[in-house]
């Protein structure tokens, strides 16, 4: 797979470009974090609390300023677009509650994490119902091809999860099972929130299926970087600790090249530390050094790099405008956090 791919001049777009995009449509995404805080709300307390938590620790809402660039691109200027971005937010914080009580995760961008301050108990029931204020919301906006839409990510997400832990620790995971496996929890999101500008735009079925390739893709994109990212030093400036994934035994792409361009000594490794959970502390060196070793870090980012090309192509039949670049400048984003 070659990837002709400018590095410097990308890398110094890409830097701010969520920034570029939120003041873009910063009077929408005001009403958007105005529906968050509606509808988190309960009589019951624990839920208003735990839900302000995570959304608090949620970084830059990359999901829901998907949606609001999509459909302003496709040229939809209305409320509904805020409250389906809403509902993509509600989704991706009911599924990061759910994947910290799986992944028994002590931290959320530097901070404790919900199931650490209140347990796996709440943390799985307050996600439950933010699916199902997800869900009012999509009734709410009344359209079912829009239900359709994210409902149906919201069952290939759970698919992606359940699969996930399936490949776990399982060292012969090929390339192929753990697409499969980011497409589901990761990508499918990403694709649902783009999909859905088309739609409230009232646009061509090509044009969804165009921003569904555009999102789909840069999830992919966005999480092979993430992978990569668990064995760099970067993490600690997310807030995250470094070798996280190599702990809980996920076999990512890192691992699975690694794995296969190892001979037989350093197989027996990856099988003791990440099938076994045989670790000691000097375990995460020695797979951070494998992985320097065979290049399988540089080959991830390519791979990203690749399924990045793929989503900026996607987006060709769109006229040019400031949308369209912005959306642009976001995969270059995504794609920089690895270097």
């Amino acid at each position: 797979m070659a990837v002709i791919f400018n590095l410097e001049s990308e890398r110094d777009k890409g830097g701010d470009a969520l920034d570029r995009l939120t003041k873009m449509v910063s009077a929408d995404l005001v009403r958007v974090n105005q529906l968050i805080l509606q509808h988190m709300q309960s009589d019951v307390q624990l839920i208003p609390q735990l839900a302000g938590h995570i959304i608090a620790a949620g970084g830059k809402r990359l999901r829901p300023l998907l949606t609001l660039a999509s459909a302003r691109m496709c040229g939809y200027h209305g409320p509904r677009s805020a409250g389906l971005a809403a509902c993509v937010e509600f989704i991706h914080t009911a599924t990061l509650l759910h994947d910290d009580v799986v992944d028994e995760s002590a931290l959320r961008r530097g901070e404790a994490s919900a199931n650490v301050v209140w347990g796996n108990k709440a943390s799985v029931l307050v996600g439950d119902f933010l699916f199902s204020r997800a869900f009012q919301l999509m009734v709410q906006d009344g359209s079912l091809r829009v239900l359709e839409i994210l409902s149906g990510a919201s069952a290939i997400i759970a698919e992606g999860e359940v699969l996930q832990l399936m490949t776990s620790n399982d060292t012969t995971t090929t390339e192929q099972a753990y697409l499969e496996v980011i497409k589901g929890k990761t990508a499918a999101l990403f694709a649902a929130a783009c999909e859905v500008g088309a739609v409230v735009a009232d646009r061509p079925k090509v044009e969804e299926h165009a921003l569904n390739t555009f999102g789909l893709n840069l999830g992919i994109a966005f999480q092979l970087i993430d992978d990569a990212l668990d064995y760099s030093a970067k993490q600690e400036a997310l807030g995250k600790t470094v070798g996280d994934d190599f702990r809980e035994g996920k076999i990512t792409l890192p691992v699975i090249l690694a794995y296969l361009r190892g001979d037989a000594t350093e197989r027996a490794f990856w099988q003791r530390t990440l099938e076994k959970v045989e670790q000691d502390d000097a375990d995460l060196r020695q797979a951070i050094q494998l992985m320097e070793r065979h290049g399988t870090l540089k080959d991830t980012v390519a791979r990203a790099a690749h399924y990045g090309a793929i989503a900026r192509d996607a987006l060709g039949i769109f006229p040019e405008g400031p949308e369209k670049r912005a959306l642009i400048d976001v995969v270059d984003f995504c794609i920089d956090r690895g270097f």
